[in-house]
């Protein structure tokens, strides 16, 4: 029984997608579930399930192809085995070579070679998109990522390198080529990152954004974690880390002046009476801010574990639209790469964002006495518009009330 692949139903605010890569081709046998394909929004990435066990008899939309809900991808016999002679052969004249060391077939002339499934699956659809289209071997490129992972820079700099000319062959000149011999790579930009680009140059064009700084006395924070960081992990099985400690303040400071957790509609401002805070995430596709819901009924615990599940979700590509849209405010974390100081672009429709950044030890006055004290810069972009900057800094200074004598996120003072 043949059965139709469809795109599936792309979310509302969604019109269509891009088919980043085939994982299966034609003729290969494919179980149910088994990711067929990758579709790239301006959001996220959507897998293509395979429905039911059987053979994909035909693929008929090419990678780099845009697509609509519903629009067929491929066709599927269903309980079919794989025919058998369906893959190249080797052409007879060239030798046999032992069972131990054959390899896969080489494809036919004009055919893009076939990247082995268990190097495929290590690759971000934006870097499987770049292999691909290059038509080179994931083996051969040097990983530099995490757990081996191949990143597009490290496709660049294979590229970059000039390939050893061919036996009787002069070595291929570079398609493009810059002053004193430097080459150039031209890569397009994903779905994902002219979305972030687009997001972020509307922010910039449509608030009157502007940023307040403060810092943070974090040695109370840090003593509680080390005294209850053991019992708090064994208890609930997850660490006890710095930003849930981070979003309960901002909750408490949210509170305490409203605007913030306030958007502009037109000519008039949303008071949100709750409290779904984004907290960024860094991945290898570009900035994602999953939100936490309803964050002032979330424990400590809830929160580092909902924050961890949003975190490995987005770097593996299996959060949600839903999972991303609909916050209130924001809180984004540049310290964990080194930052000492930044002025945070705040994601519309919200109307501000709280920017984290390094920790760092520096000889402060702590009652009339120099002392070496953990420091944190913290910085508040906002708009303007709806936002004053008395309330822009006393927002801040709440959240420094609250880091800095942690007794008072307990008892609300």
């Amino acid at each position: 029984m043949a059965i139709e692949i469809k795109v599936p139903q792309l979310p509302e605010s969604v019109a269509d997608a891009t088919l980043v890569t085939w994982h299966k081709q034609a003729g290969q046998s494919v179980t149910r579930d088994e990711n067929l394909a990758d579709l790239e929004t301006d959001k996220v990435v959507l897998e293509v399930p395979a429905p039911v066990t059987g053979v994909l008899k035909e693929l008929r939309i090419a990678p780099g192809t845009s697509v609509t809900s519903g629009q067929v991808l491929a066709v599927l016999e269903e309980g079919a085995a794989a025919a058998a002679g369906t893959a190249p052969t080797m052409a007879a004249t060239q030798p046999t070579k032992p069972a131990a060391a054959a390899k896969t077939p080489a494809p036919a002339a004009g055919t893009a070679p076939t990247m082995a499934s268990t190097s495929s699956d290590k690759l971000a659809p934006s870097v499987r998109r770049m292999v691909e289209e290059k038509q080179l071997d994931p083996a051969k490129i040097p990983a530099s990522g995490r757990d081996g992972r191949i990143t597009k820079g490290d496709v660049v700099e294979f590229l970059d390198k000039p390939a050893a000319p061919a036996a009787g062959k002069s070595a291929r000149a570079p398609a493009t080529v810059g002053a004193a011999g430097r080459q150039d790579q031209r890569v397009p930009m994903t779905r994902l990152r002219a979305r972030i680009a687009q997001r972020l140059l509307e922010a910039q064009q449509t608030q009157a954004q502007l940023t307040t700084f403060n810092e943070i006395d974090l040695k109370a924070v840090m003593d509680v974690r080390a005294r209850y960081k053991d019992s708090f992990e064994k208890k609930h099985g997850v660490k006890l880390g710095f930003m849930s400690f981070f979003v309960k303040a901002a909750v408490e400071a949210l509170k305490r002046f409203p605007v913030v957790n306030a958007s502009v509609e037109g000519n008039d401002i949303v008071y949100h009476e709750y409290y779904d805070i984004g907290v960024a995430v860094s991945t290898e596709k570009g900035l994602m801010v999953p939100v936490l819901r309803d964050v002032d009924l979330q424990s400590y615990a809830d929160i580092e574990k909902n924050i961890g599940a949003f975190a490995q979700k987005a770097r593996e590509g299996k959060i949600t639209i839903e999972e991303l849209t609909g916050g209130t405010f924001s809180v984004t974390n540049g310290g964990t790469f080194g930052s000492m100081m930044s002025t945070p672009i705040v994601n519309m429709p919200q109307s501000a964002i709280l920017g984290m950044h390094a920790t760092k030890e520096r000889p402060v006055v702590v009652n009339g006495q120099i002392e070496i004290r953990p420091m944190m810069y913290v910085a508040l972009s906002y708009d303007h518009r709806i936002i004053d900057g008395r309330e822009a800094v006393q927002f801040l200074v709440t959240i420094k009330d609250c880091l800095e004598d942690p007794a008072r996120l307990l008892l609300g003072v």
